[in-house]
């Protein structure tokens, strides 16, 4: 097995004192630049900060409205837009804008830390459309020296030959399609030769990584981050928890009294990064999550760890690797008036998500269930099957009934 590799010492290896005089220093750089260059926070930033509890939390779940309300970008980005390299369009509907430099969104380190070398091909199955973790991973592997395979989602059958004919030894992209990926390939006869994956975008249950790394040889190692922030943290060979992104202030925040969450209990992930493009400062994610206990890593890699993520707050839920709100389906059934309630049910099996909206239809009224299933699957960029039912009064828009182990 192929060992993963530190790229920054210094960073990486860096004592818990030289880190914190470090991340205050970065921490104080931003929020002088963000003043100077961001409507927003300079409208919301005290005259003086000091330390990173006197800046205001910036919701997620805000972001949609600030954008719209100060097209483009709420006022956030901290450039002119003619620096910007991409503008990506997430679901919610959030822009996300990516600077001009290499790595932006930071997952260079992740990559190399699950063993990724130069001269890898690889399979990035991630998605290139509109929204940017195809765009994130690609630019990691490329830094890296990786040959990369930009083959987006879908096609399995295609990827599966293409993925051999080329002998491709990495994967990028959500576990569940990798283990699509695996077990296709075995089906058609072409195994498939890839050594180690970087997944993220979806939950990786222990069973799906055991039947991964046991009947597929593949190491198979995680990372967590945002569509907005980048990477926030990721695994080492050693696993146990990911480790937090020497370049950001993550905090785990109790969910009632937003005071710090202590190790293993679980709160909001707010997370802070120093770029000049993007000032995300406090953003609070919406992810629920735990921090590890302090301890050393044998990998060497000083930074501390989450221990694990436990679900989101809010009206948004993630499936195959990509956010649905009960708001953004709302919206699109307003365009179907024979439309009175609804209810987005997601299960998952044998380690693929199933997305179900069952619709309750006014009687008398007639309503294409076709046309719905397009319009959702243009709302929330996700394919679900449609069906009318009854819809109680008080159910939840979105019902999430998977079960992860």
């Amino acid at each position: 097995m192929r060992a993963g590799s530190i790229l920054d010492p210094a960073l990486e290896q860096e004592t818990h004192a030289e880190r914190e005089r470090r991340l205050s220093r970065r921490l104080l750089e931003t929020v002088a630049h963000a003043r100077a260059h961001s409507a927003y926070f300079r409208r919301t930033l005290p005259e003086r900060v000091e330390r990173l509890e006197q800046i205001p939390i910036l919701r997620k779940d805000d972001l949609p409205g600030l954008q719209a309300a100060d097209p483009p970008f709420g006022g956030l980005i901290g450039v002119e837009a003619a620096r910007l390299a991409r503008v990506f369009a997430s679901p919610g509907p959030i822009l996300d804008p990516q600077g001009d430099v290499e790595d932006f969104w930071r997952f260079r380190p992740a990559l190399a830390a699950a063993g990724f070398r130069r001269g890898d091909v690889v399979m990035n199955s991630s998605s290139y459309h509109l929204t940017p973790l195809g765009f994130m991973l690609d630019s990691a592997a490329r830094s890296l020296g990786c040959v990369v395979v930009p083959a987006g989602t879908g096609q399995t059958d295609l990827q599966v030959r293409i993925a051999a004919t080329l002998r491709a030894s990495g994967y990028l992209g959500t576990p569940s399609f990798l283990y699509a990926l695996l077990k296709r390939g075995r089906e058609l006869g072409t195994p498939l030769r890839i050594e180690v994956a970087f997944v993220t975008a979806e939950m990786l249950p222990e069973s799906l990584r055991a039947e991964l790394e046991n009947d597929f040889q593949v190491r198979v190692l995680q990372g967590y981050g945002t569509a907005d922030l980048g990477l926030v943290s990721y695994e080492c060979t050693e696993k146990g928890g990911m480790h937090l992104h020497p370049e950001s202030i993550v905090e785990v925040l109790d969910l009632e009294t937003g005071a710090p969450a202590a190790p293993g209990e679980p709160g909001q992930i707010v997370a802070t990064i120093f770029d000049e493009a993007y000032p995300l400062l406090r953003l609070a994610t919406g992810d629920i999550g735990t921090m590890a206990a302090p301890s050393q890593c044998a990998c060497r890699r000083t930074a501390p760890k989450l221990a694990g993520l436990l679900g989101r707050v809010g009206d948004a839920v993630k499936v195959k690797g990509m956010f649905i709100r009960g708001a953004e389906i709302e919206k699109a059934l307003k365009a179907f008036p024979g439309v009175v309630g609804f209810q987005a049910v997601i299960t998952r099996d044998h380690h693929q998500d199933h997305l179900e909206y069952v619709l309750e239809v006014a009687t008398g009224a007639a309503v294409d269930v076709a046309l719905v299933a397009d319009a959702l699957r243009d709302a929330v960029k996700v394919r679900g099957e449609v069906r009318t039912g009854d819809v109680a009064k008080n159910a939840k828009r979105i019902d999430d009934r998977r079960v992860w182990k």
